[in-house]
């Protein structure tokens, strides 16, 4: 069966490192000329898929942008995941959620089972209640050869006071490590065969040395590092590097939103920005 792992790897090698990320918030949309409703949110999702698809390896739709236009925000989500598909896209649905047991497992059939409307290639979850707490949604992702991406060392401030604490323990010796090692193994057996795992960190370009203050093993862990905050958020090139070290550089997939997206709104503008992100991050 094929994997999210060995379909991210294809197209990173053939498209380049980047993902766009689908983020329709209300001053963007004023910029596309476009109405902060679900209306707009979905033509702006779908005219940034129309634009980069064939382009880039994958794009993210943060859900939060559509869910805050209630029940139609919804649909027109459901459209854009949809046009991703059509388009032969990979899409990451950029939900980050984190739950246990039955609930877990309802986030994991909205976004990982297939026949769901809402269910991409890969989704972000929240490790926080626990890692094992995600068996659900792994377990699924695992069956439908689709992909997951735990956030691990995010680039917001707040995060270094959950995700660097101390453990005690020798082998994981704070909260991320212990996540990296969770990813580690779980992509075990695709590391034996030679391919990339298909679940994911979550680490943010602008962190600096927090994996190695936290002793979080990228090198170990076989599987795509999402990383968010290229372009308008301060992250470069050289910083990811530093950040993930050379011998994970292969395995990093770069999201980028507002440098692709405030080239909108015309297709062909969109595509020129995300060709130079693209060639910036090779």
């Amino acid at each position: 069966m094929s994997t999210f792992g060995l379909a991210l790897r294809e197209a990173i090698d053939s498209l380049g490192r980047v993902c766009v990320g689908i983020d329709p918030h209300a001053p963007l949309l004023a910029q596309w000329g476009l109405e902060d409703s679900a209306a707009g949110a979905r033509e702006f999702g779908l005219r940034t898929i129309e634009a980069v698809a064939g382009h880039v390896a994958a794009v993210k739709p943060q859900v939060a942008f559509y869910e805050r236009h209630g029940s139609a925000g919804i649909a027109a989500l459901e459209d854009v995941i949809a046009a991703a598909r059509e388009a032969g896209v990979l899409c990451i649905v950029d939900a980050k959620r984190g739950d246990i047991g039955s609930t877990m497992q309802g986030y994991a059939d909205a976004f990982l089972r297939g026949g769901s409307r809402l269910a991409g290639d890969a989704v972000t979850l929240s490790p926080y209640l626990g890692f094992d707490s995600l068996t659900p949604a792994l377990d699924l992702a695992q069956a439908e050869g689709k992909g997951a991406f735990v956030l691990c060392l995010t680039s917001n401030p707040e995060g270094a006071s959950v995700q660097l604490a101390r453990t005690g323990q020798e082998s994981t010796p704070s909260v991320a490590a212990a996540m990296a090692a969770g990813a580690a193994r779980l992509n075990a057996a695709a590391a034996a065969r030679g391919e990339l795992g298909s679940v994911g960190l979550v680490i943010g370009a602008t962190i600096g040395d927090a994996a190695r203050e936290g002793g979080v093993d990228l090198g170990a862990v076989n599987g795509p590092l999402l990383v968010p905050g290229i372009g308008a958020q301060g992250g470069t090139p050289a910083s990811v590097r530093d950040v993930v070290g050379e011998s994970s550089w292969r395995n990093v997939l770069a999201s980028t939103s507002r440098a692709v997206l405030g080239a909108g709104p015309h297709v062909a503008a969109l595509r020129d920005a995300a060709a130079r992100t693209t060639a910036e991050m090779a």
